[in-house]
């Protein structure tokens, strides 16, 4: 019998905006700041343990995010988080 003793997932998010919009670098920069700040809320709010890894602009002012987030609250993941 196998059982679940610790799991965590590996994300790579990109915050962007549509082209078709029209916003400028530093605008799109702004408000996908925003978006990556709304998004941390919500995992606080579920109260989903989560580490940020790596958070990187790109030129054309969207911004990807690498994240390890814990998968469900039934496993350990204390061996993921320092």
């Amino acid at each position: 019998m196998k059982r679940v003793k610790a799991a965590c997932i590996l994300q790579t998010l990109v915050f962007a905006q549509k082209e078709e919009m029209g916003y400028s670098k530093e605008r799109a920069l702004k408000i996908n700041h925003e978006e990556i700040e709304h998004y941390k809320s919500m995992l606080e709010r579920a109260r989903t343990r989560y580490q940020i890894i790596d958070e990187t602009e790109q030129e054309d002012g969207s911004i990807v995010v690498h994240v390890r987030k814990q998968y469900n609250d039934k496993a350990d993941v204390s061996e993921y988080f320092n």
